[in-house]
């Protein structure tokens, strides 16, 4: 696929996720800024990518698109959208080329020229066929991603697979590695890259005729899906940031009405872009596991800017910025989110809270949760009903709902304003309950 389609496939994954069929094909089509025409071939092509994807199962066993969709607990391990990612966007000739490579380098090792003849014998007739310069770019491509390697230090370089792992480990070895991929792939950021280890290792052991039901133990729920589809832009960032580069984007805020806009290819029909073409350098990467959501922080003409990796389209690194303009830039952002709950660069500000412990319960799990997740907050005073914590923050908002999240038992002291506008929003929950 090429990269603007991948930008699109991701918007209208999420937008299906997010709206879970509630909006109609014109109504859909008209938050993400495209035709009804381009709906339907979307639909099809994330079709296509799920079929290619399950291909290996049955017939009556093979998953349909809505099913991938669905919220149902139990349906499967998987993170949901993530088969948008096994498409790997590339291009169909790209995918056919790279897996008869891969699939002549498992029988023996083999050189640039002799593996040109097997893409040439064996590639579909009705695909170009490619030339030496597209398989030596192929080559260096599995080179730098770790699946293949060049065996001699002369040329011609004869090539062969990495893939001593799963080579030289028993099969109780390979449980085991399993196990610990699922659970990190699930518990840890990024995860893209862990689930598409899961998955190849996944495949090896069915090749090897493994019962299916002894490489899922595990069954989990997974609730950030924006998480896994902001990774694809994830790495492009922080290989800009580096190498000290700036990055051009189209950027919707979380406020638009349009989430994406097509590319103009057609100078007939081009039409103003609804986005906001962004040009800034990156100068870090925050994940928020609140709301499971990534920011980009950068700088720019106007100072610091954030902005939501989900609205980020089209994105490409430009031109190179000097070392010493860098660091005095990245410097300047760091003393700003010194006192950040997450990213907020406004004026500090003392919280002064107290928890109450949840009586004679042991372990005191309330105190336990705010050592865990306090940051670089301090328990100033303690005793057997309660204690009194304290935080110099960027502003109330980013901190709120954490301590929200402890209900009754956090009550804030100070600052007076903040109090009040907690009391103020459980007064308006109360009502909410209020009898008829």
């Amino acid at each position: 696929m090429a990269k603007e389609s991948f930008d699109k496939e991701i918007q209208f994954l999420r937008m299906l996720a997010l709206t879970s069929g509630a909006y109609s094909r014109q109504q859909f089509a008209e938050r993400l800024g495209i035709s009804v025409h381009t709906f339907d071939k979307t639909l099809r092509r994330l079709k296509e990518i799920v079929y290619s994807t399950y291909e290996q199962l049955p017939q009556e066993q093979g998953k349909e698109f809505a099913e991938t969709l669905r919220f149902n607990y139990y349906d499967s391990s998987d993170p949901m959208l993530l088969f948008l990612y096994r498409a790997k966007s590339l291009k169909e000739s790209e995918s056919q080329r790279i897996s008869l490579l891969l699939a002549a380098l498992n029988e023996h090792a083999l050189t640039a020229m002799e593996l040109m003849d097997v893409c040439c014998s064996r590639l579909d007739p009705e695909l170009p066929l490619p030339d030496e310069k597209t398989i030596r770019s192929d080559l260096k491509y599995l080179e730098e991603v770790g699946v293949i390697r060049k065996e001699n230090a002369a040329r011609p370089y004869r090539y062969s697979l990495r893939n001593d792992l799963v080579q030289a480990l028993s099969m109780e070895e390979l449980y085991d590695l399993y196990d610990f991929i699922d659970v990190m792939a699930n518990t840890q950021v990024p995860s893209v890259q862990g689930y598409l280890l899961r998955d190849g290792l996944k495949k090896h052991l069915l090749r090897n005729d493994v019962e299916k039901h002894a490489i899922e133990p595990f069954l989990y729920k997974y609730h950030f899906y924006s998480r896994i589809l902001d990774e694809a832009h994830l790495f492009t960032l922080l290989s800009a940031i580096r190498n000290r580069r700036k990055v051009q984007f189209l950027y919707f805020s979380p406020k638009a009405e349009n989430s994406y806009t097509s590319r103009n290819t057609n100078p007939l029909f081009e039409r103003d872009s609804k986005g906001s073409l962004v040009q800034t350098l990156p100068l870090k990467v925050v994940y928020d596991h609140q709301y499971g959501r990534w920011y980009l922080l950068s700088n720019s003409r106007v100072g610091i800017r954030k902005y939501r990796m989900e609205g980020i389209t089209q994105i490409e690194e430009t031109a190179f910025t000097t070392p010493e303009v860098f660091d005095a830039k990245r410097a300047e952002l760091e003393e700003k989110l010194r006192h950040s709950w997450l990213i907020d660069t406004g004026r500090p500000v003392m919280v002064r809270a107290r928890f109450f412990n949840p009586g004679r319960f042991e372990p005191n799990f309330v105190k336990q949760r705010v050592l865990l997740q306090g940051q670089w907050g301090e328990i100033v005073e303690e005793d057997e009903n309660s204690f009194i914590y304290e935080i110099m923050v960027n502003g109330t908002t980013e901190i709120k709902p954490w301590l929200r999240s402890f209900g009754s038992s956090c009550e804030i002291l100070e600052p007076a304003y903040f109090r009040q506008q907690m009391i103020d929003e459980w007064k308006e929950i109360q009502a909410y309950y209020a009898s008829f």
